[in-house]
C-alpha cells in the first residue's frame, strides 16, 4: 500500500515517513506542492496525506485537483495546524476523508491510516511511538568551544528522536580539542535534524551564535529560531516551554530567566550571583526595561526579526544579548519593543562546572556595558509603520 505525504515542512514529513514505513507502507514525501501533483500521477498512491497551509498552493487546491480534475476517490487525510471551522468544513465538502489537527501523536496518525486503507502485512511487530507531530518547526543554535568533555550528546539525540519539529545547529567555534569530531559523530545518521556550522577560527560566543542564527534563517521550513548553551544548563524541555509561549502569542522574542521562584530548581555560585545582580541593575538602566535576566543562554526568536537582531556583528563578546534588545528598541521604538519581548522564568537552571565565563570575565562585563551605552547612545533608525503593520504589533 502506497502513501503520498505532502507538507512544506520537512521536519514534519521525515518522522511521519519513518513511522509509516516501519508499519509496512510504501511512503513518498514531498514538500513542494507543485511537484506533489506530478507525484500523485506517477506514484498512484492508495492514500494522500496533505497539509493545508503551504506557500503558493494550498492543500485544499491539491484536494480539488484530485477530486475535481482527476475525478479520483483516492482517500485523502488532511494533517494541519489550521483549526478554523470554515477550513475544516470546506475540506469535507471537497471530499476529504479525515482531518487531523496538529499537534498529535504518530500513534494516532497510524491508527487513522489503518482505518482508512487497512494495515499491510509485516513480519515484525512495531512498538508504540512516543513522537508527537508538532504544528511548528524550530531551529536551535548551540555554540560550542572546546566542548569535547562536556557535550551531553545523548540528551540532544534523545530529545530530537522523541520530539518532531526540531533542527539543531551546532556551531564549532574554532575549538582546539576534538569537539568537531564529537559533533560529526553526533550528526551521523541524523543529517536531516542536525547541522554542523564549522568556524575555522575562534570568534567568541557572540559571533558563533550570530553566524548560526543567520545560517538557520535560510531554512524555509523553520518558524522560530533560538539559541541554547551546549552544557544544557537550561534543558531542552524548558526550552520547549519558551517555544510554546512564542507559538501561542504575539511576542517576537521569548527569553528565559534564571530568577529563583517557588517550584524552580535554580542554582548559582554565591559570588556569581552578587555580580549578576550588580550587572543586571546596570543593564536595566541601559535598556530602560525591567529585565530580570538578559544573560540567560536560552532565547527563541520569531523568524522575521532575525535580520534585525543578528545581521550586524556585535560590539561585545559576552553580553550580546543586551545588544539584541537594544537593536530591537532602536528599530521599533521602546514602547513597541517592550510589547514584542517576553521574559519567562525557567523551571530549571544549573550552573555547570567548567563554564567559560570566569569571575575575571564578569568584571570585564562592566566595561563592555559602558561600550554598549556609548555605541547605542543615539537612535539610528526610526520606527517604520510598514514594518510595524507587517509584524502586527498592537
Amino acid at each position: 500500500m502506497k502513501i503520498l505525504a505532502i507538507d512544506d515542512q520537512q521536519l514534519v514529513l521525515l518522522p511521519l515517513q519513518k513511522r509509516l514505513e516501519e508499519l509496512g507502507y510504501e511512503v513518498l514525501i514531498e514538500n513542494d506542492a507543485f511537484k506533489s501533483i506530478d507525484h500523485y500521477n506517477s506514484f498512484k498512491p492508495d492514500l494522500v496525506i496533505v497539509d493545508i497551509n503551504m506557500p503558493a498552493v494550498s492543500g485544499l487546491d491539491i484536494v480539488k485537483y484530485i477530486r475535481n480534475v482527476k475525478k479520483s476517490q483516492t482517500p485523502i487525510m488532511v494533517l494541519s495546524g489550521d483549526t478554523k471551522d470554515e477550513t475544516i468544513t470546506e475540506g469535507f465538502e471537497l471530499g476529504i476523508n479525515d482531518y487531523m489537527k496538529k499537534p498529535l501523536s504518530l500513534n494516532e496518525i497510524s491508527a487513522r491510516v489503518k482505518r482508512l486503507i487497512g494495515a499491510p502485512e509485516i513480519k515484525n511487530s512495531v512498538s508504540k511511538s512516543e513522537v508527537m507531530i508538532q504544528q511548528r518547526c524550530v531551529g536551535v543554535v548551540i555554540p560550542c568551544y572546546n566542548e569535547e568533555d562536556r557535550l551531553l550528546s545523548t540528551e540532544f539525540t534523545d530529545y530530537i528522536n522523541k520530539n518532531s519539529g526540531y533542527h539543531l545547529c551546532f556551531v564549532n567555534d574554532g575549538s582546539k580539542d576534538k569537539t568537531l569530531e564529537v559533533l560529526k559523530e553526533l550528526q551521523k545518521g541524523r543529517e536531516d535534524f542536525i547541522t554542523i556550522y564549522d568556524c575555522e577560527k575562534n570568534g567568541g560566543k557572540a559571533e558563533a551564535v550570530r553566524l548560526g542564527m543567520l545560517h538557520m534563517a535560510k531554512k524555509e521550513d523553520l518558524d522560530y529560531i533560538g539559541f541554547l548553551d551546549a552544557d544544557l544548563s537550561t534543558d531542552l524541555a524548558d526550552f520547549d516551554d519558551l517555544v510554546k509561549t512564542i507559538e501561542h502569542s504575539d511576542f517576537k522574542i521569548v527569553s528565559g530567566s534564571r530568577i529563583a521562584r517557588m517550584g524552580a530548581d535554580i542554582t548559582k555560585e554565591s559570588a556569581r550571583k552578587i555580580i549578576s545582580l550588580t550587572i543586571n541593575f546596570i543593564i536595566r538602566k541601559i535598556l530602560s526595561m525591567d529585565f530580570k535576566d538578559t544573560q540567560c543562554g536560552a532565547k527563541i526568536f520569531h523568524k522575521d526579526v532575525i535580520d534585525i537582531a543578528f545581521k550586524k556583528e556585535f560590539v561585545t563578546q559576552w553580553i550580546f544579548d543586551v545588544e539584541i534588545f537594544k537593536r530591537m528598541t532602536q528599530y521599533f521604538g521602546l514602547k513597541n519593543a517592550k510589547a514584542m519581548l517576553c521574559e519567562q522564568p525557567l523551571k530549571r537552571w544549573i550552573h555547570a562546572d567548567g563554564s567559560k565565563l570566569s569571575m575575571k570575565d564578569s568584571v570585564k562585563i562592566i566595561g563592555q556595558l559602558a561600550q554598549i551605552a556609548w555605541v547605542y547612545r543615539t537612535k539610528k533608525s526610526s520606527v517604520k509603520s510598514i514594518v510595524v503593520n507587517k509584524l502586527k504589533i498592537a
